[in-house]
């Protein structure tokens, strides 16, 4: 099942970031179909692994790996530091992610995150958390909708969109991804339409998920686990994951503002040690789609 369920990207490059020891603590935020996790354990002799992921096909992967030095943690890694305090863990080497939708949740029809198939508008990556996307198109007001889908999905009409999905609601709910399809149609340049309706789709997925929030929190917790000389790795794949990555790396906050101490010494946990994001090769991009868009950014913990 791992091999057709999520082909990673910059693997190589991922590993080298990590710097791994062979005798290291390290942590995979988002396991999915577990190719970066196997390549970190290829390496380790007597260190270990955590693996991070709350899709419940992810754990389904995670048992076809039989090794002591993986310990697999069903769970969502915003809670990074309650579990690792679980496994008596405080410290660790280095700490992976590769954020955003796997390719296999993309393709699962029934999960509701592909514009390519009719299926129920769900989008939960948790299946065990209480809000889909279904309740976000019902349920939130205009002003709410307009919100998300200018912030997260940078719609460019973002607000007339909102009106006519609360226009449309009122005698149609909107309860799967063609009913939705079919009040973006309207809106969507010409020729443009399957970009419009990514841009939606990826708006009100990262509502559901809290995708930014849940970011920002494991950033800050990567910052107090990981050790002096520790690597941190994480790809994202669209502008808004990124820039908080590189602000937090940077300049030490989300939102990019500097803090400095009473020397004017700047306050940040990390040091970049790749100035700008690492791109795909050619080749990659070739071969999987995915990687056309993923950013790399390697750092340092200070």
């Amino acid at each position: 099942m791992a091999s057709n369920y999520h082909r990673p990207v910059m693997l190589k490059e991922c590993i080298e970031g990590l710097a791994i020891k062979p005798d290291g603590v390290y942590v995979d935020l988002t396991f999915g179909g577990g190719g970066h996790s196997k390549e970190i354990l290829k390496v380790l002799k007597s260190g270990h692994l955590y693996g991070f992921d709350q899709d419940v096909d992810a754990k389904a992967n995670a048992e076809e790996i039989n090794e002591s030095s993986f310990t697999f943690v069903e769970a969502n890694f915003r809670f990074l530091k309650r579990y690792l305090k679980m496994y008596g863990v405080t410290q660790v080497d280095g700490i992976l992610g590769d954020l955003g939708i796997s390719s296999h949740q993309i393709d699962e029809e029934s999960r509701g995150f592909s514009t390519r198939y009719d299926a129920e508008l769900d989008m939960r990556m948790d299946q065990a958390a209480d809000k889909t996307a279904k309740d976000v198109i019902n349920s939130y007001n205009q002003d709410e909708l307009h919100k998300i889908l200018g912030m997260y999905g940078e719609v460019r009409n973002a607000r007339t969109l909102a009106a006519a999905i609360v226009a449309e609601r009122v005698n149609n709910p909107i309860n799967t991804t063609e009913d939705l399809k079919n009040v973006l149609k309207k809106f969507a340049k010409r020729g443009k339409e399957n970009r419009y309706y990514a841009q939606v789709f990826q708006a009100i997925r990262i509502e559901v998920n809290e995708e930014l929030k849940v970011l920002e929190e494991v950033m800050e917790q990567c910052a107090e686990v990981l050790k002096p000389g520790g690597r941190l790795v994480v790809m994202s794949y669209h502008s808004l994951e990124d820039r908080i990555v590189k602000n937090i790396i940077n300049k030490g906050s989300a939102e990019g503002k500097v803090e400095k101490d009473f020397y004017g010494n700047v306050l940040k946990p990390f040091k970049a040690v790749n100035k700008k994001p690492i791109e795909a090769q050619p080749e990659e991009i070739e071969l999987n789609n995915r990687a056309r868009s993923a950013k790399l950014r390697i750092a340092e913990k200070i």
